[in-house]
Formats: C-alpha cells, sequence, structure tokens
C-alpha cells in the first residue's frame, strides 16, 4: 500500500512539473511568428489580404451548376459521369455536391478574409502618399466582396425570398465559433447596408475591371434586387451599370468570348493556365492535336441550340459550334463554343476570362423589373430594354410588341436563356421565378430526368455533410434531413 502511494505522488510530481515545464513553453514568444496586428500593420499589407479574397473567387461552380442542373447541357457527350447531379438524385452525402458544388467554404473564406482585413484597416499604418484615399477604397472592395459571397451562399442554399424565410449566418467578423442561420430579412439587411456603403467609397471608374467599382457594386446590387423582387431598386440599379457600360455592337460581341475586347464587361476574373484554369474545361477536354480533340464531357442542349436563329443572331456562332472535325472522326460534333480560348489544340485552348458582370445582364434585370412594375411598352419600359438588347444581337431584327406583363416577362427569361447561358444564372433563374426546369427528351438519358418540378427543395442545395456535424447550430435544408 505505501509503494502504490509512493508511486502515485512520484507520477503526480512528474505531471506538475511537466505542467510547469509547459506552461513555461508557451509563455515563451516565438521569435519567427507573424501575428495579425504585424502582418497587417500597413496599409500595403491589408491591401494584399484583400486581393487575397479576390484570388478565391470564382465563376467556374456557378457555370457548371447551372449548366448541369438546368436545361443548358445534354448528356450524349462522351463520358456521363454526373448522374447524381443532372438528374436532380443528389443529397447531403453526395460525392458531387461534396466536391464540386459546394459553396460554403470558397464563400465564408473570402468573407473571413475580408473580416480580418477590415478588422486591421483602421489601425494600418499610412506608409506611402496616397494611402488615406486607398484606406476608404479598401473598405469598400471588402464591403463588395463580403456582400458578393454572402449573396452567392444564398443562391445555393436558400429558397426564395421571403422575409421570414430562413438564409445562412451572415458573418461580420472573424470568428471560428459555430454560427445560427438567420431570417431572410435581416440577412438582405446586412447585404445591403455592406454594398451601399461599398458603393459610396469605391471609385467611379472603369480604370480595372478586375476589382470592384462603382459600376461593379451597382451590377451586384441589381442583381440582388432582383432576387429580393426590389423592383424599384433593381431598375435604379441596373440603369446605373447600363449608362456606365454600353452594350457592345454585334461586329465585336464575339470578341467579348475570345478576350479580344472587353466590351460590355463590368467585371471579370483573369484566367490563365497557372491562374484559374480552362473553364472551358468544364465541356470539353484538352486537345492533344487536331486528330485527337479532347473528350467531349457536355454538349449543348437541343433546346438551347434549337432556340437561336442561327443565322442572323450573333450569339449561336459565339456560343455553340458544330466542329468539321468531330464530324469526320465520327464523333458527336457539338460543342460549347463561348469558353473556346485560343482553339484546338493549342496553349490556352479552353482558357478564357470569368466575366462577373455584363451590360447585357442589366438589361434584362432592367426589363424584368419593369415589367413588374407593368410598365409593360412604350418608352422606358420592359419591351423597349428587351428589343434593345436583340437589335444589338441579331441582324435585321424588327421590334416585338407585347400585349400583357406575363407575355413581356415570359419573353425576357426566355431572352436571358438565349443570352447567358453558361454564366451561371439558368437554374437559379428558374428558381427564383418559380419555373420548372424542363428539358427535352432528346436531351436526357431517361424520361425521370425531364423535369423538375416548380419549387422543387432540390432547387436549393442540402447543406454539406460535414457541415452539419462542424457546426451544432446549422439548420439542414428542408427536404435533406
Amino acid at each position: 500500500m505505501k509503494m502504490k502511494k509512493i508511486a502515485y505522488l512520484f507520477s503526480l510530481l512528474l505531471v506538475v512539473g511537466a505542467a510547469s515545464s509547459c506552461k513555461k513553453l508557451l509563455e515563451i514568444k516565438e521569435t519567427d511568428a507573424i501575428a495579425g496586428e504585424t502582418a497587417l500593420g500597413t496599409v500595403t499589407f491589408v491591401e494584399q489580404a484583400i486581393i487575397g479574397a479576390y484570388a478565391a473567387l470564382g465563376v467556374e461552380m456557378n457555370i457548371q451548376l447551372n449548366a448541369v442542373f438546368s436545361d443548358e447541357l445534354a448528356t450524349a457527350g462522351e463520358f456521363y459521369n454526373a448522374q447524381t447531379t443532372h438528374e436532380w438524385q443528389y443529397g447531403a452525402t453526395d460525392v458531387g455536391i461534396r466536391d464540386s458544388y459546394t459553396a460554403i467554404n470558397p464563400n465564408y473564406t473570402i468573407i473571413n478574409r475580408v473580416n480580418v482585413a477590415l478588422a486591421a484597416l483602421p489601425g494600418a499604418d499610412s506608409t506611402r502618399v496616397g494611402d488615406e484615399v486607398k484606406r476608404r477604397v479598401l473598405r469598400g472592395e471588402a464591403l463588395f466582396l463580403r456582400a458578393y459571397a454572402h449573396f452567392e451562399l444564398y443562391r445555393y442554399y436558400c429558397a426564395n425570398y421571403d422575409p421570414e424565410g430562413l438564409a445562412m449566418p451572415y458573418m461580420e467578423s472573424s470568428t471560428i465559433e459555430p454560427q445560427a442561420r438567420i431570417k431572410m430579412a435581416p440577412y438582405f439587411q446586412k447585404l445591403n447596408a455592406d454594398i451601399t456603403e461599398a458603393k459610396n467609397l469605391l471609385p467611379n471608374n472603369l480604370v480595372d475591371l478586375n476589382r470592384a467599382t462603382v459600376a461593379a457594386a451597382n451590377a451586384l446590387h441589381a442583381r440582388i434586387a432582383l432576387y429580393q423582387r426590389d423592383w424599384a431598386n433593381a431598375e435604379a440599379y441596373a440603369t446605373a451599370v447600363i449608362n456606365a457600360v454600353p452594350l457592345s455592337s454585334r461586329a465585336a460581341f464575339g470578341g467579348i468570348w475570345t478576350d479580344a475586347n472587353t466590351n460590355e464587361v463590368v467585371m471579370r476574373l483573369i484566367r490563365t493556365t497557372q491562374v484559374g484554369g480552362r473553364i472551358g474545361s468544364i465541356f470539353r477536354g484538352v486537345s492533344a492535336n487536331l486528330n485527337n480533340i479532347g473528350v467531349v464531357t457536355w454538349k449543348p442542349s437541343d433546346k438551347l441550340w434549337n432556340s437561336y436563329d442561327q443565322v442572323n443572331d450573333i450569339r449561336f456562332s459565339s456560343y455553340l459550334r458544330s466542329e468539321p472535325l468531330l464530324t469526320a472522326a465520327g464523333r458527336q460534333p457539338r460543342l460549347v463554343f463561348k469558353y473556346w480560348g485560343t482553339g484546338l489544340a493549342t496553349t490556352n485552348e479552353n482558357v478564357n476570362n470569368g466575366k462577373v458582370f455584363r451590360s447585357a445582364e442589366m438589361f434584362l434585370i432592367r426589363a424584368e423589373a419593369r415589367a413588374e412594375q407593368n410598365r409593360v411598352s412604350g418608352a422606358n419600359s420592359a419591351e423597349s430594354d428587351l428589343n434593345t438588347l436583340r437589335a444589338a444581337r441579331i441582324t435585321g431584327y424588327v421590334n416585338e410588341t407585347f400585349a400583357s406583363k406575363d407575355a413581356v416577362v415570359t419573353a425576357i427569361i426566355e431572352e436571358r436563356f438565349k443570352e447567358l447561358p453558361y454564366e451561371g444564372h439558368r437554374f437559379f433563374d428558374l428558381k427564383r421565378r418559380g419555373l420548372p426546369v424542363q428539358r427535352l427528351m432528346s436531351d436526357v438519358p431517361n424520361a425521370s430526368a425531364v423535369t423538375l418540378p416548380a419549387n422543387n427543395f432540390r432547387f436549393s442545395l442540402p447543406i454539406p455533410q460535414v457541415e452539419m456535424l462542424a457546426n451544432p447550430l446549422m439548420v439542414q435544408n428542408a427536404g435533406y434531413q
């Protein structure tokens, strides 16, 4: 018994000694650590942190999700590897949702980076001429990015706007504490507050399309108002963008998609083989040579292909292509041409800059907002906006008239299908308008993949299981519990 007590006391002394040693070690300051206040101690360093937040932006997942989940793509490619997502059979544990379509990680990464920068910005030292002006601009950029990322989370994981509906956590500071979802009314109040303040701080110019400007902030604000059904503000913000960035001519329109020009581009993301990669590889692999064209993973849907005036509409030849080399090889020839890059078997095949906002989208937002305010025809109407856009795209276009709000709204949604395919909108458009995904039978492998009914719960993605396990305050979306 005595020996046991001695052994116990010896063990206790070892533990106490070890704890004391650990305490002393923890009290030693690291000499090679760069703490947050040091790392972001100057305005220049804060700017680098915000550039790091820009680096996390991407359009690729939006493009792929909206194309695959909607009626923009057909399964008759050469490699069908997205059955559960294309046929709407996904759940919270589905590998496609977990690995390919999770907006939580990238967007909360952006949000955390800008929140850290925002916290450091007021106390950051001014070391260069112009830093005080830059401090204001950087705050504007950070608020723009925070609003942008939170809005993307809303589009992926939330139902259509309802003040009492469930949004996502809105993060205004950097923390590792679990956060709960909040209602849409306060969520959108925070969105609008961030983007409104950003517009008062950002430069009112278009010198740098790679970073936020007033025009880009107005474009985001117009998009937010569209989804919130705040029609008057959607019209006002879209008009501000349209006044700053005119539509491209028909002759120059194709150059937007080869990056020969930046006509009607409000904000872009630079893409190279090293930075961001090849957007076009979503649809077709890189070619070894002209006799070995990359595998066509997705082909354009017959529904989209057949929707154009293929002779007179410049969008058809800019977005889609029937490739003679594939026909000669006995392969399916129809390709998504929009992100073709510099051509088959070239270094920059499938490499194109991502277009975050275009003025064409703003014309369609304004047209929809005007229609919803019952300004169907005449000057400054839904009809006039729709006709202006079509005239800029279709040779010999003759203005159309519309007899009712429903008729012009239907035409606007159809025009969004033709103007904005493979830009990250179609699935979200059908969702917010309460419309079904309706495919042609020629575009699907079986009858069950033809229709996703309007307002189906699968229009909102499931919160991934890893997030549900990591955050005890997170609430799963209806239909996935």
